[in-house]
């Protein structure tokens, strides 16, 4: 006898769920909605009989109940079914158990495009759905924000100054320093400093930018005569229940936080212009600026808790633009998608703007609905990954378990502001950040790892999928260097490199060359791990993390692995099969660190002069001590070259203060820039300069 427990369906021809049916045998996971092109996937909870698809307990009928002819495919184990060469159209998927006692019949539609959300009903519908399958009080839920990582890359730049270290030749990304080789702007506090540079040895705060109280600036862009700050807007202003939407529409920020971006006219450095503010609702994940078009992304979780309570609770996102008024508005339906297999609650908003006339432009917005994390864009797409958790794990794993995600990609194509959704995958296992993705040649690249290397029960291990312009995996390399986790990636067209790490640091060396049969060329095992790899030319590669020192211990238990100074490695990758440590030098003791580590916009590069650099606070042991103490922060410069290794040429760090204990954040270097023959270091109240042959102090401007 069938007795079915859960079900829940799609309500409406366009909404795109994972879907879930429960039966007493069996039960069958999918998504309700698939793109053409794409390849329909169910899994089940029981395996189903080898011959099911002989014996005709798997099949597919139209919406007129007739059996389509498709390709099937069912994994060796039974558990998952894969069916392809479908059209348009909806269909519905019968499944019967091993034993042929129950029946399941799931209905998915198969769309050209993912269709957009049509009514309140089916908005609120969605988020129904989303309060069953978690089923956890709003107390329990704990919204992950990033921290606005950004994807980084080579720093190149026809002109004699600095430009942003980005991923993506072409692809520029925000940063808190920016410079056109003649002034420096500069995020301090609540205020955007703008700082001459035209003479080194005189240089002068122009103006400050102040942003009211309720701003805090994060990032900034600068192109032509544009100067544009990313802002994080908060409100501390309560909703009332009984209010309106009419009244809701009247208040300033009827949310917890807006993501602005502010456009200024600096053409007159001196008394720079604000001529537009647009903002989206939610907390930045990243930004990117390419070909004049600037696009960021915010996530917004919305208080559906209160539905019952507020029928007509605003589910929707909220926008601002200065150029329509002075309040928020939610947006349009049809700007609203649900994005294939989400139960999600967090919208992920996509903003757009031609920058070429930031005042007149039509600013275009677009919210899915499924979180966003991690963020990788090429010129041409934008992909973005949400962390999918194992059915019926519990909330604490949840959380504190990154190791029981898997990570699905949502893939967009973006033509200027024309932002239109193409497909997702699931990928086994949760990617790390920005570096461990890559698009080349059409193929989209991830590593990943999958598990933990402390839970003996689900031991990590790392893998690297290959998937086409249709988000179709084509080729993959999966149980890499089990019992460890990757620690950096980079990816430089047809090699990927990757850093694993538990008691040494494996570097491997991947051939992606061919889609579709990736292969490990060659391995290289050191003590400490990098968390930044950088590519000095298509031969070598430069590692930014930390040495280490295992201590073995007595009874037969694992090694314990101490961290000790940062270190730098210079990669000899020339000979593929057999990777080399050609040269390291490691910076202070336990304790030190650089921003560098956990932000590659903090790298200092001058290609021509092959000079690399960064902030760094260095920590020391003095003799018969245990722990480490502050000795001094700065910057160092190196020269680093494939002939002649790693040499540290300037030692740009402030004089040891008896006494002193910590840094002092104020005078603390954050980044450094250059512009003709002068070096500058910019900390959070004061610029100084230095003669890029000397390294000799020219300059200094406070502010």
């Amino acid at each position: 006898m069938k007795r079915k427990i859960v079900s829940i369906v799609a309500i409406g021809v366009v909404v795109s769920l994972a879907s879930l049916f429960y039966f007493t045998k069996l039960s069958v996971t999918a998504q309700s909605v698939v793109l053409s092109g794409q390849v329909f996937k169910a899994s089940f909870s029981s395996a189903l009989g080898k011959d099911a698809l002989k014996t005709g307990d798997v099949y597919v009928e139209d919406q007129q109940g007739k059996k389509v002819d498709a390709k099937y495919s069912l994994t060796s184990n039974g558990k998952s079914l894969e069916i392809d060469g479908l059209d348009e159209g909806s269909y519905t998927l019968h499944v019967k158990d091993k034993l042929g006692i129950t029946k399941t019949d799931f209905p998915f539609r198969i769309y050209k495009e993912l269709p957009t959300v049509q009514s309140q009903a089916e908005l609120k519908a969605h988020f129904e759905m989303v309060k069953r399958f978690q089923n956890i009080p709003h107390e329990e839920i704990a919204v992950m924000e990033d921290s606005a990582t950004e994807e980084s890359s080579d720093a190149k730049s026809s002109s004699d100054y600095s430009s942003t270290n980005n991923q993506v030749e072409g692809v520029d990304e925000a940063d808190i320093v920016k410079t056109n080789g003649t002034h420096i702007f500069s995020i301090t506090e609540n205020n955007i400093a703008i700082v001459n540079i035209e003479d080194p040895k005189k240089m002068k705060e122009e103006t400050k930018i102040s942003l009211e109280s309720d701003y805090y600036p994060m990032k900034l862009f600068l192109t032509d005569e544009t100067l544009i700050v990313l802002a994080q807007k908060n409100s501390i202003q309560a909703l009332p229940y009984e209010q309106s939407n009419e009244e809701i529409a009247r208040m300033s920020m009827p949310m917890d936080s807006m993501t602005t971006a502010l456009f200024y006219d600096i053409s007159n450095p001196s008394a720079p212009i604000l001529q537009r503010e647009v903002g989206t609702e939610g907390h930045m994940s990243g930004t990117r600026l390419t070909d004049g078009t600037l696009y960021y992304v915010t996530n917004v979780y919305p208080n559906f808790w209160i539905m019952e309570e507020q029928k007509n609770t605003e589910l929707r996102p909220y926008t601002y633009d200065s150029e329509k008024g002075d309040t928020v508005q939610p947006l349009p339906y049809k700007d609203l998608s649900i994005l294939p297999n989400s139960k999600e609650a967090t919208y992920s908003i996509i903003t757009a703007l031609d920058i070429s006339n930031p005042k007149k432009n039509e600013v275009i917005t677009k919210g899915y609905l499924g979180g966003s994390e991690q963020l990788y864009m090429s010129r041409n797409n934008l992909f973005l990954t949400s962390s999918i958790y194992e059915e019926g794990a519990s909330n604490n794993k949840m959380l504190w378990n990154p190791g029981s995600m898997d990570t699905e990609v949502f893939k967009f194509t973006l033509d200027k502001t024309a932002i239109q959704f193409v497909a997702s995958n699931r990928l086994k296992g949760h990617i790390l950040n920005q570096f461990s993705m890559d698009e080349y040649n059409g193929y989209f690249r991830a590593v990943t790892t999958k598990g933990n290397n402390w839970d003996e029960k689900e031991v990590s291990e790392n893998n690297l999928f290959i998937l086409d312009e249709g988000m179709n995996l084509v080729g993959s390399l999966t149980g890499l260097a089990k019992d460890e986790r990757i620690y950096s990636a980079r990816f430089m067209g047809d090699k990927a490199y990757m850093v694993t790490f538990k008691e040494t640091d494996p570097l491997f060396v991947i051939d992606v060359a061919t889609p579709t049969s990736p292969k490990v060329l060659g391995e290289l095992k050191i003590p400490g791990f990098s968390n930044y790899l950088h590519p000095l030319d298509e031969n070598h590669l430069i590692g930014f993390g930390y040495e280490t020192r295992i201590n073995t211990q007595s009874g037969g238990k694992e090694p314990l692995i101490v961290t000790e100074g940062m270190k730098i490695s210079l990669f000899d990758v020339s000979d593929l099969a057999n990777p080399k440590e050609k040269d390291t030098e490691v910076i202070g003791d336990q304790g030190t660190y650089s921003p560098i580590q956990y932000d590659h916009h903090a790298l200092f590069e001058h290609k021509k002069n092959n000079l690399y650099g960064f902030p760094v606070s260095i920590y020391e042991k003095l003799s018969g001590q245990e722990y480490s103490n502050f000795k001094q922060d700065g910057a160092l410069i190196y020269e680093i070259t494939p002939e002649n290794g790693i040499e540290r040429k300037g030692d740009l760090l402030r004089p040891e203060v008896s006494g002193q204990m910590y840094e002092d954040w104020e005078s603390s270097i954050q980044r450094i820039v250059y512009a003709r023959d002068t070096i500058y270091t910019i900390a959070m109240k004061e610029i100084k300069s230095y003669n890029m042959n000397t390294y000799k102090q020219t300059g200094l401007v406070k502010y």
